[in-house]
């Protein structure tokens, strides 16, 4: 399993698995776009490329998820398949998909935020977890 949805009482959540940062990072990205849309039906034919810093891995994941939340919204986007690289505080990753077809993407939630309410990265234990405003 690479992620799940945990329970939230307004919003909703994920957590993510993963044996490596990397895993963790492009898990809880697809996390994110499965309460979006159907995955299956998202082509992986574009691709965009980000890359950030942060002060810590909360941090970083927050940003990550930030960024291809906005990128969604802002160049009507889905991503379905995700490439991370994380080295100590700054990640270069890969999200790939495709523009939103209406006859072919049934989108689901609109998830407004990425937050830090309960906002976890523990690479020992190979789980993130990460709250949504919807």
């Amino acid at each position: 399993m690479r992620y799940e949805e945990i329970d939230h009482t307004a919003d909703v959540g994920i957590r993510a698995y993963g044996r490596t940062v990397d895993e963790l990072f492009a898990n809880a990205a697809e996390g994110m776009f499965s309460f979006i849309a159907d995955l299956s039906r998202v082509k992986p034919v574009g691709e965009v490329e980000v890359r950030l810093e942060a002060d810590d891995l909360p941090t970083l994941l927050l940003r990550w998820l930030s960024e291809l939340l906005y990128v969604h919204e802002t160049q009507r986007l889905l991503f379905s398949s995700f490439e991370v690289h994380v080295v100590g505080m700054s990640l270069e990753g890969r999200a790939r998909g495709e523009a939103i077809e209406k006859k072919r993407h049934e989108l689901k939630l609109a998830i407004k935020a990425v937050t830090r309410h309960g906002l976890t990265v523990d690479p020992d234990k190979g789980i993130a977890e990460v709250i949504f405003d919807i």
